[in-house]
């Protein structure tokens, strides 16, 4: 497949933008029946494929394959390439943002990402603002880009696109502590000392979260999601101030429709936010992702909502180490996390849906062969419920 023509114009774009063929995925998220229950996977495109690791090693570098227009439109479409997967997802980084607010990100061979400039005093936080959306052009230019991937011989959109943007809370965890962290010391050191300044940390990163998000859906992402991913190290009440308010800042500023027309479905997902879904079910959002810890018939009861009543569509939840097992196994396990939801939606109207997905991302040391199991149980399965 040749990425290499150039992008048409948003006027262009509009009117050659496709229906889909596979509109599954977009309709669980809006809470309408589906024939099977719609699957993809974080981190789909990664180190557990051969194919990616090869087209990495062609860009030279991980910002390299992220930044590159043509790189980034090939790795996002092999997971396709190789399984029935129900949506695409944009492959970027959560980081990308406070990048292009000059932190200088970069990613040394074997280690996560890294920040040369981290945020950690007054004056540091005195210098943060909305970074200027053409820094970050790389990104919508690959939306739009493997948008007209997903184009088939037909006219028609083989699947939707998932943008995403890492949540306002979770920015601040990397561009305090300037990496990964195992107890969050920094950050939360800022949090409990110097309130004001995490406030105004968040408020700059909610702000420029919106507009990141309302460019990826201008240039062609057909649902957006917000990766809350350190949410769940708060305490409780410190995560509603600091961590929910502010998704609920980025929520609110979101575009409804794209350039299409259609609506936009928003996910947010919280690892380890199991305890707080209370909380999260006023959030302006449609469909609120799980991680391993929560039990799904429980999350339905508690913000699924019923069929004709409003709720939450909910997406996941299997342990992604269960993708280690054998087949019969990782079968067995799908069945498990099917039940737990129960029966789907069916009929019209909207009700109760399910999107299934992992808990947290795939592991670079998944088996590829694991994965057409996992999704070939998904889909078998999930049909025979619907029966």
């Amino acid at each position: 497949m040749n990425f290499m023509s150039p992008l048409p114009t948003p006027e262009v774009l509009r009117a050659t933008f496709a229906p889909l063929h596979n509109d599954t995925f977009l309709r669980a998220c809006l809470r309408q029946a589906t024939a099977h229950t719609p699957l993809w996977l974080m981190r789909q495109a990664g180190r557990y494929l051969p194919e990616y690791r090869a087209t990495r090693a062609k860009a030279g570098s991980f910002m390299g394959l992220a930044t590159n227009r043509d790189y980034a439109t090939e790795v996002t479409m092999q997971p396709l390439d190789r399984y029935p997967l129900d949506a695409a997802i944009l492959f970027s980084d959560i980081l990308t943002v406070p990048d292009a607010m000059g932190l200088g990100l970069s990613f040394a061979l074997g280690e996560g990402p890294r920040f040369a400039n981290p945020v950690r005093d007054e004056a540091a936080v005195a210098r943060l603002e909305v970074p200027d959306m053409e820094k970050l052009r790389y990104v919508f230019d690959a939306v739009t880009s493997i948008r007209q991937a997903l184009r088939q011989p037909d006219g028609r959109g083989r699947v939707p696109l998932i943008g995403f943007s890492g949540s306002p809370w979770t920015l601040a965890c990397y561009m305090v502590e300037g990496a990964g962290s195992d107890d969050y010391r920094l950050v939360k050191t800022m949090l409990y000392a110097r309130p004001d300044l995490m406030h105004r940390i968040l408020e700059v990163n909610a702000n420029a979260v919106a507009a990141y998000l309302n460019a990826q859906i201008d240039a062609g992402a057909q649902a957006v999601m917000v990766f809350d991913s350190w949410g769940g190290v708060l305490a409780d009440g410190a995560f509603q101030t600091f961590s929910l308010a502010y998704t609920e800042r980025v929520l609110a500023q979101l575009k409804r429709h794209g350039p299409e027309g259609q609506v936009i479905p928003r996910i947010v997902f919280t690892k380890g936010g199991g305890l707080w879904l209370q909380n999260m079910a006023t959030l302006e959002c449609d469909v609120l992702g799980l991680d391993w810890t929560v039990n799904l018939g429980a999350a339905r009861a508690a913000v699924g909502g019923s069929s004709g009543t409003p709720g939450k569509a909910l997406q996941g939840n299997i342990d992604p180490n269960v993708l280690f097992a054998p087949p019969a196994h990782i079968a067995a396990e799908v069945a498990r996390v099917l039940a737990s939801f129960g029966a789907p939606h069916q009929g019209a109207g909207a009700g109760p849906t399910h999107i299934f997905n992992l808990g947290h991302g795939i592991s670079q040391h998944t088996p590829p062969e694991h994965v057409a199991a996992l999704v070939e149980a998904v889909h078998t399965q999930s049909r025979l419920m619907r029966t």
